[in-house]
Formats: structure tokens, sequence, C-alpha cells
């Protein structure tokens, strides 16, 4: 028996012996269409190279594509595991001619694969060509050697593939295996085609037209080929079955649901396999493409889709977390020919089991309020849209899941009312908004919001996707285009821009079409969940509906995801460091600089910033993965992580770790938070702290940087170093050593000077001229350019040499006038300094003056009254004395 890996490694090794170059399956997570909410067929990677906008080194192409149908046009969720070949994930072959051959080739190549090389019997092919394709039916006749009768002709758009209104398009070729007569079922285009005898396994686009306007084609220069084959339908012939499911690799998993249950694989759980088995596959790849559980989205579709297969596992009786524990055998069914599962395995298992966990402590409460409205009830009438929409909003149940926990009853939903419960909702959310600050400038997003829902962040993955215009705001006001120069404001219905918020300052970069360009100034967070890019149109009209490429400023978005993952480790080590009193109190995360305040009653020495910076690098030398993984609060929290301030956190948050895990914790680092952060430690570069300060009582701020900023900061601190050594004239190593000595040669020097200063102004010799006022011996002296520090010490000098009586001294240094006023001890229960001082004071133009009875200071901003200053001293005692 061929197993499904050796049919993939066939097909692909076919078309590579014939000129084709294997190309690796692309993401579940398009990049290039923003039309879709995932991978859906082969060609998506393909499409900008058959429309002319992207060249490729190879001309021919092959692969094995991942491909998710579970929301939007192709949504296949419902009929999963009821029906033989409906799936959520499957693969589709295909091999693609660019311009390079056509219909012959894509023939010819698809007949001798499939009769030859995989030994398909040719009496159970027939063939269906587009009804005016007499081109393929001849080519059919020629080369497989069929009948008319089995070249099947159909004249309806399933046979006729576009790539949209406008575009690439083209008559198909389907290929068809007959499973035989005791199987029901018609040929196709006949009234019993959706029965099971025929089973399409390939179908090959022939793409020769270019339609534009709808209706009106045109041949293409150069006709393509795109062709699809479903592994898992094929797959089930090669191996003699019917039935995808009964393929080794769904029975390997169906087998290992059976046993992690306790419950037969073929017995009443049948159905509940199948869905746990095709649920896995597609959460497991979605999961390691990036998407990860959401409230909106293609993180909401894969919710819906890990729900759906939680239940059917609680349908069966389990009790604890069982889906996780599948994961082994499917890295081991597909790991070889996907690595990214094996890549991922870690973070599939950890996001399955927390998942089911909260879903589970609301699983029973949910269930019981369905079974307890359902049994009021009457045969055949809907359970009340209201009782479907408490389920949704109150224990997360999805109406897909509610409708799948209905089916073989005989009760529906009243989707309508469910609808009219969700506007109510929406209309409440906006009244709650409505008593804001930020009702002005956000109101305008409420119908985006509603019509669209929230925007889809692909920023963790990517810095570039497409994506389609879906609102414009211009001058305040929703327009549906604006032109060169205008001001605008712009939703997508998926970005990798990150809105401001969590501290991270928001991204900047450019969104273009051909003929198109608008120059990204920030990106900002509206209605909670709204990602609005504001800028200009350079070159242009954007419209509303428009295709468009989202592109981030790459450089930009590297150094803010430095300085962002540096706060992380930062905060680690000033708790570790100063306490665990160390919390967050306020963050900026910019592109050239971090600043972190934090929750600190006293000043950080340099000794333990010195410590604390080498902490910081030493994590960053460890070059350890940084991971996120989405998890509860208490999850979080019992795991050792810190929230950070000014953050609202749902019920469910991303965790962030960093640093090699050591004791009990799984990383150095653990925080809850949504920025964007380097793929392992050693990106951020180099850390450097350039101050730390305070900035209200209690709260430190600390500023820092990182990478080339931070080198950038090196470099600059090193110049200046060299420069202090050249004016010092020594080497830069000794120029701390040459500085200490000139500073003590320079506090020696002032000593003297100040000795000098104080003998000048004391009249040189030691005997200043004491005159009396009314019996007060009195020391008045202009001593210039003496310093303002030295007055006191005179003045204590001086009054010493009185005896008994008063000094009064002004200095006139540096344009500013310093008074001070002494009194003896034996007059200060007559005389006080400060009011002396203070009379003084006011004589050259100041106000105040202050400390105790026997000596006093002030200032006197005009020093050319310097003289009635003192002379307003001289005054005072004669009054005084004259009292």
């Amino acid at each position: 028996m061929s197993t499904t890996n050796d049919i993939r490694a066939a097909f692909l090794d076919y078309f590579a012996a014939n000129g084709h170059q294997i190309v690796p399956s692309s993401s579940l997570v398009p990049r290039n269409d923003p039309t879709l909410l995932f991978t859906n067929a082969g060609m998506v990677q393909f499409k900008n190279v058959f429309t002319g906008q992207e060249t490729r080194p190879y001309a021919r192409a092959t692969t094995a594509q991942k491909v998710v149908r579970a929301g939007g046009k192709h949504n296949d969720l419902d009929n999963v595991g009821y029906t033989a070949r409906h799936h959520t994930f499957f693969e589709m072959m295909g091999n693609f001619s660019f311009g390079d051959y056509f219909k012959p080739e894509a023939i010819e190549y698809a007949w001798t694969l499939i009769t030859r090389n995989f030994g398909l019997s040719r009496d159970r092919l027939l063939i269906t060509v587009y009804a005016d394709d007499e081109e393929a039916a001849a080519l059919w006749r020629k080369i497989a050697g069929l009948p008319d009768d089995r070249i099947i002709r159909i004249g309806t758009s399933d046979n006729f593939w576009r790539m949209g209104d406008t575009g690439p398009c083209g008559p198909c070729s389907e290929i068809f295996y007959d499973h035989g007569p005791d199987v029901p079922g018609g040929p196709p285009g006949s009234p019993d085609e959706d029965g099971d005898r025929f089973v399409e396994i390939w179908n090959l686009v022939f793409m020769q037209f270019f339609e534009d306007p709808p209706g009106v084609r045109s041949p293409l220069p150069r006709p393509s080929i795109d062709t699809g084959m479903g592994l898992e339908r094929f797959a089930a012939i090669m191996q003699g079955k019917r039935d995808n499911y009964d393929t080794d690799t769904f029975r390997a998993l169906i087998l290992a649901s059976a046993e992690a249950t306790g419950q037969d694989p073929d017995g009443p759980f049948r159905s509940s396999h199948r869905v746990v088995a095709d649920h896995l596959r597609s959460t497991s790849f979605l999961i390691a493409d990036g998407v990860l559980p959401a409230k909106d989205g293609r993180g909401y579709v894969l919710r819906r889709i890990m729900r759906r297969a939680m239940r059917h596992l609680h349908m069966m009786g389990t009790r604890e977390t069982v889906f996780h524990k599948l994961v082994p055998t499917l890295v081991r069914q597909m790991g070889a020919a996907y690595p990214e599962l094996v890549q991922a395995e870690a973070l599939i298992r950890e996001t399955m089991r927390g998942e089911e966990e909260r879903f589970k402590a609301m699983l029973d409460r949910g269930l019981a309020l369905l079974a307890d409205e359902t049994a009021h009830l009457g045969d055949g009438q809907p359970l009340p849209g209201e009782v479907a929409f408490k389920l949704y909003d109150t224990f997360g149940f999805p109406l897909d899941l509610t409708q799948d926990a209905l089916r073989g009853s005989s009760h529906a939903v009243d989707v309508a009312g469910f609808d009219q419960a969700m506007q109510v909702q929406r209309a409440r959310a906006r009244a709650a908004w409505s008593g804001s600050g930020d009702t002005a400038t956000e109101t305008v997003w409420f119908e985006p919001r509603d019509r669209f829902g929230a925007s889809e962040f692909l920023g963790y993955t990517t810095e570039q996707a497409d994506a389609e215009i879906q609102a414009i705001v211009s001058g305040g006001l929703s327009v549906t285009e604006a032109g060169p120069g205008a001001e605008v404001a712009l939703l997508l219905n998926q970005t990798p821009f990150y809105g401001e918020s969590g501290g991270q300052v928001g991204d900047t970069g450019l969104i273009t079409a051909p003929g198109l360009r608008i120059a990204v100034t920030d990106t900002q967070k509206r209605l909670g969940d709204l990602l609005i890019h504001y800028g200009t149109v350079v070159e242009g009209t954007v419209r509303v509906g428009q295709a468009v490429t989202a592109t981030v400023d790459h450089d930009r978005r590297s150094a803010i995801r430095a300085h962002h993952s540096a706060t992380h480790l930062l905060h680690e080590a000033l708790r570790r460091r100063l306490g665990t009193h160390v919390a967050q109190k306020g963050s900026l995360n910019a592109p050239d600089r971090l600043r972190f305040d934090i929750s600190q009653p006293r000043p950080i020495t340099p000794e333990e910033i010195a410590d604390i910076e080498a902490e910081v690098n030493a994590r960053i030398r460890e070059n350890s993965p940084v991971t996120t993984r989405p998890m509860s609060q208490e999850e979080a929290v019992a795991q050792g992580a810190m929230a950070l301030f000014g953050e609202k956190y749902g019920d469910e948050v991303r965790v962030v770790f960093m640093g090699a895990p050591e004791d009990d914790r799984p990383a150095w680092s653990i925080e809850l938070c949504g920025g964007t952060h380097v793929g392992r430690t050693g990106d951020i570069g180099l850390f450097r702290i350039t101050s730390e300060g305070g900035v209200s009582a209690g709260i430190r701020r600390i500023e820092a940087v990182t990478g080339k900023a931070a080198e950038q900061a090196a470099v600059a601190t090193e110049q200046r170093l060299e420069q202090m050594a050249a004016m010092l004239r020594v080497s830069a190593a000794e120029a701390p050593e040459r500085l200490a000595v000139i500073l003590e040669e320079r506090k020696t020097m002032e000593r003297l000077v100040s000795d000098l200063q104080r003998k000048l102004a004391s009249g040189g010799d030691g005997a200043t001229a004491t005159e009396t006022i009314g019996g007060v011996g009195l020391i008045a002296r202009n001593v210039g350019d003496l310093p303002a520090r030295e007055l006191k010490p005179l003045a204590d000098a001086l009054r010493k040499q009185v005896g008994s009586g008063v000094v009064a001294l002004v200095s006139t240094a540096d344009g500013k006038g310093s008074l001070v006023v002494a009194v003896t001890d034996d007059l200060a229960d007559r005389l006080d300094a400060v009011e002396l001082v203070r009379l003084a004071s006011a004589a050259m133009g100041g106000k105040g003056g202050g400390g105790r009875r026997d000596m006093a200071q002030a200032g006197g901003p005009d020093i050319a009254r310097a003289e009635a200053g003192l002379d307003a001293v001289r005054t005072a005692l004669g009054t005084l004395s004259a009292a």
C-alpha cells in the first residue's frame, strides 16, 4: 500500500523530474491576497506571478500546499466528520506553468502520472471539459485515447475558473474516478452527481483569457496552467478506500483519539473521532503558521475549530485535557513533510492545553443551559436567538458550535434572533463608549467596527502583507476616496502595522498599490481593537475596497522591537537587584530609546546601575529564544508572569518568555505583553543605561538604549574621552588618574586663593578699620569679587576681631549682590542680624533675608547700590542707639 507520505513524495518527484521547481507550501495565512481568510488553493502563493506583478526564477513549479477551508466563501466546517470527503484542513497537490507550457503538456503530464506512475486503470477514469473547449476535448481523445462518452462537456461556471471579477481566467478540465456501479451516484453533470460513485481527483485550469471589464475577454499573451489534486481523496483511491478518513494518516489520528478517550474508533462516536482527527490537523497547522486563538478574525475561526473538537472529546467522556496529547501522533505522521510542525510542537501543545482548560471550565455550564432550554421547546421549535447569544457571549460557544450540539435533534437555532441580540449588544457598547473622552475622534469608527469587526494584526510574524481598504476618514469624516496631499486615516482588513499601546509606539511605513503611495506616519488603536493607519497620500487616489500592500518600516520596527524586549529584561533585573517592590509605572519603547518608570523610594546607586546593566547584557549574550503563549490571566500569574502598568487585559492574555529557564520558572523573565519582540535575546544587541533620576515621590525613571543606538552612545562616550585625554595630553587610559591629580591641585589652589581673598577683604594685614556708631563697633566692607560662599567664614573671623559689635559685608562676585551681617554674642539680645540684613537687602533692591539673630544673609540684585546697603546698616545702628 502506498502511504500518504509516499504519494506526496511521488507526485513532487514526478514533476521535478519534468523540469518543475519544488516550491515549499506557503503559510496558511496568505500575505498576498487580502480577500482570503486562509490559503484555500495551491495557486494562492503564485497569484501575483499569474497577474504579472511578480516574477520567479522558474517558469514551472510543483507544490504540496497546506489548505484550510473553515471560513468565508469556502467553509466546510459544518460537514466535517459527517461525510467522507469534507475537511477543514487538506493538502492540495499541484503543478503550475507560468507561460511555459499549456494544454497539451498539462494533459499529458496528468494522464501519464495517474495511469502509468500511479497505475490507475484508464477504465475507471472519465473527464469533464468546459462546453466550449473543443481543444481540450480533442487533446483528451488524442493523448488518453478516451471515447467521447467518457469526455463530458459541462457548460456551467463549475468548469470555468476566474481569479475574480476581472483578471486571468479560463476553462477547466476535471479528472474523475469511478468507484463502480455498486456505489450510489451518477457522473458529473447528471442529476445524481452528488453521490459517492464518481469522485473528482484532479482539476486542470487552463488560464488563457484576461477578463476586463466583466464579460469581456481577451487572449492572454502567455497562457498558463494551474492544477489542483486533493491528496486525501487521491490517497483514498490509491489505498483502496472510499472514505478519506480510512486512509493511513487519518486512521492513525482516529486510533489516537480512540485510545485517549477509551471509545471504539468505529463505534457510536465514529463521527466524533473524525471531527477530532480533522480538527487536530487544522488546529496544529494554523498555530504553527502563527495563528492563535482570539475573539476575532482568523484567531476566532481557529477557536471555533478547537472548541468543536473539544466538545466532541467531552461528548466521549473526557474530563481532563486530552486534545494536546494527540499532537505527537500528528507530528509523527506529517512532521517530515512539514518541519514547521516539529518546530512548533511545544507551542501547539501548550496553546491547545490552555484553550481546553478554559473551555472546559465553561462547557458543563453552557451545555446544562442548552439542555434546560431545549427541554422547554416543542418538537421542531427553534432555540431562541437570545439563548444562543448567551451561550456565545457568556460561555464562549460560537454559533456553529451550538448548531452542531443540536445536530440530530429537531431543533435549529433562530439565527435572526441571534443576530438581533448581537446588534443590541453593539448598541450598548456604543452607549458605554459615548461617555469617554475620545468620543469626538472615535465615534466615526463605530460603523466600520460593527461592519467589519476587529482588525487582523499580522505583525507578530510579518512586516509586509497585502490588504484591502475597508474605510477612509479624512478631515474627521468618512469618505470613499482621497487624492494626493490628503491627510487620511485608514482601516485595513489585515495589517502588519502595530497600533500604539503598552508603551510601544505605533509603526510607520508605506501603503502602496499601482499608482498609489501613502506615507504612514503613525498607527493607533481605536475602539479598543481597530488598527488605524494615519498618513498622507503622496501619490494617486486611495479608494474604499482597493487592494493595497502594507509595508512596515523595517529598521524602525527592529529598533522598537529591541527596545521593547530590553524593557522586559530590565524590569526583571531591577526586581532582582533592588527588590520585588519594584513595579512598572510607565514606559516608552521608541526606535531611539526606552524610558522605564518604576516604584522605587530612593535613588539607584551607580553600583546598582552597573550591576543591572551587566545583568541585562548577560541575558542578551545568552541568546535564548523569546517565545509567546496565549493563556488565562490566572495561569499566567501562576507561572510568575508580571502584568505591565496601564495595560488592559481580557480573559485571555499573551505571555512573553525571555531567558533560559531556572529553578521552577519556565524562563528568566515572564510578562504579560501584547507588543512585538525579538526572536532571540541576542537580537537586542548592546544595552546601555543612559540616565537615572526622580520623576515624583517614590518614582524613579531609567532611560536606556539598545542595538545601534547603544553603539552610537558608546562611540560618542569614547570620542569625548579621547577629546578629554588629548586636552590633558595623556592617553585615554591615563586620563582618569591625570584628572584626579588636576582636581586635587585645583582644590589646593582654591584654598590658597580663598585665604588670600579673605586677607585682602579684611585689610590684608589682619587689622581692619572699625567704626563706632552709637557706641557699637562696626566693620562694614564691600569685598568686591570675593565669592558669596566666603562671606560667612570672613564675617565670623571679623566678628572675633571686633570683639563687641557688628560686621556687615557685601559681595558683588559674578554680578550678583550678596549680604551677610554678624552680631557678637554680647549684643545679640539688643541687635538682630536678620533685621539688619533685610534693611541692607532692601537698599539694594532685594526682599527678605534670613538666618539667626547672630548671623544672617540676604541678596541684593542692584550691585551698584552696594555702599547703600552698608549705609542702611549704619543708619539702623544710629537709630537704635538714639532710641
